[in-house]
């Protein structure tokens, strides 16, 4: 059973080859152009040491694979097509231990040639780094016989899927008979709910799920939507929803069978009573005895005020009481990150660092510790090849280790000022949305009351 993808690759050409062709795992590819490194890294990392046998699970189809990115690039400048897309990736994968390495790497040669072979140069690679044997596939999106590009549509890729099929047959292997169209994740969002971590998607459909359930008519549904801050389009031919800090709309239907129009008005008629969203009980408070004044206690400012409020706003923090308000939709899907902020966080605290001028100082000082300890190991492994006394081979060793050890904290602690830095305007530019939002709110809010007051006395002619 093999099952198949292809995608296009449309920033930079070295970025794809480094994926088929890293250097840290085959030879090095020196090709510097900025415009093709996008390519590069794809074709570095299809050809890595650790995931292939180079000399048996990498093979060049009208290319060398050592010099695949020169190539493809030279076609692309021959005939003048250095824009748009520059590559595609496709991809194969088998069932776990369906298949050996060469009957994988043999299937797949055998499919780019059929697919690719008389017009297209195709980088073809097996990777053995997973449970599931898989091929991966560079193709130029340019032809080096006449300059033309390869479209991939819907026609060719059926094409790719029965090649797969029949060549999958041939090898003794089984085929997918009926697969389910509509049912793909793209990888991160498959990842991240395999991890268990929250996803922007997953969001909606929690908001969705929600509103459904408090809704006794569409028409309310809609309404609801909107004033969480989505965007709502509708007497289009699939309704396509917004959610506040995004820039492209989703259809409701690629989220699931569940979520088609027709179905979520089903679901809204089976509603006997709209379910209102329960609210959790104040937790007990406890009470605590202070030593001290809270006069000379020194405020928290800076960047650990700025965590604070963020994580406070996500709803990490405790809050005074219980709020029946939702989590903003910007800040929840930062719920994935939350292992992240949260170390960063402590970082900030426990070297009161409040400052970004305090932040630099800090990372300066860290990189410079790293530099000294990168230079002691350094020298403790010339030692280790001159002494041929193993007592003291043994304890240079343990000193080594120890020096690892610390260098390995230094690194994350260094990683995480990088990411604090990078963080904390995104954070500053969502509270202000935020913020801005719940000023635009509470004053609809405020002038329906107005309204509402003004046209008490009509409201019994209503129906």
């Amino acid at each position: 059973m093999a099952t198949t993808a292809i995608w296009d690759v449309t920033d930079r050409l070295d970025r794809v080859i480094d994926y088929v062709t890293n250097p840290n795992k085959t030879e090095k590819l020196d090709f510097s152009s900025p415009d093709f490194q996008g390519l590069q890294k794809v074709l570095d990392y299809t050809q890595q040491d650790a995931k292939t046998e180079r000399q048996f699970y990498v093979t060049g189809i009208n290319c060398d694979p050592v010099t695949t990115c020169e190539q493809m690039s030279r076609i692309k400048l021959q005939f003048q097509k250095t824009d748009g897309i520059l590559a595609f990736h496709g991809y194969q994968a088998f069932a776990p231990g369906e298949a050996t390495p060469e009957t994988a790497h043999a299937i797949g040669v055998k499919l780019a040639q059929e697919l690719w072979g008389d017009r297209f140069e195709v980088v073809v690679s097996t990777h053995r780094d997973k449970q599931h044997l898989h091929n991966h596939f560079v193709l130029n999106s340019v032809s080096f016989m006449d300059g033309k590009r390869y479209y991939d549509n819907k026609a060719t890729y059926a094409l790719m899927r029965q090649t797969s099929d029949r060549l999958c047959r041939e090898y003794c292997l089984s085929v997918i008979e009926n697969p389910k169209r509509g049912k793909t994740k793209h990888y991160a969002e498959w990842k991240a709910e395999k991890e268990g971590k929250p996803t922007w998607r997953g969001q909606i459909r929690e908001d969705v799920d929600s509103m459904i359930a408090a809704s006794m008519t569409f028409t309310q549904f809609i309404s609801t939507l909107r004033k969480q801050g989505y965007e709502v389009k509708t007497g289009v031919k699939y309704m396509a929803v917004r959610p506040p800090g995004k820039e492209r709309f989703v259809r409701l239907k690629t989220l699931g069978d569940d979520y088609t129009e027709e179905a979520i008005k089903q679901r809204i008629l089976q509603n006997r009573s709209p379910k209102r969203e329960q609210i959790l009980p104040e937790p007990k408070r406890k009470r605590y005895i202070l030593k001290g004044s809270f006069k000379t206690v020194k405020k928290i400012t800076g960047l650990q005020a700025l965590y604070f409020q963020y994580l406070y706003k996500m709803g990490i923090l405790p809050r005074k009481r219980a709020s029946s308000k939702r989590t903003h939709f910007l800040l929840r899907e930062d719920l994935r990150h939350l292992g992240e902020i949260t170390a960063q966080t402590k970082l900030l605290c426990a070297h009161h660092i409040s400052s970004k001028e305090q932040l630099f100082t800090y990372q300066s000082a860290a990189e410079q510790e790293m530099s000294r300890l990168y230079a002691d190991r350094k020298a403790l492994y010339n030692r280790i090849r001159r002494c041929k006394d193993d007592e003291q081979v043994t304890a240079y060793k343990e000193q080594i280790a120890g020096l690892s050890k610390k260098l390995s904290l230094l690194r994350k602690e260094v990683k995480l000022c990088t990411g604090i830095l990078s963080r904390s305007e995104e954070m500053k530019r969502k509270l202000l949305q935020v913020r801005q939002e719940e000023i635009q709110h509470g004053k609809e809010e405020k002038t329906y009351e107005q309204r509402s007051r003004r046209s008490g006395p009509n409201r019994k002619y209503e129906f």
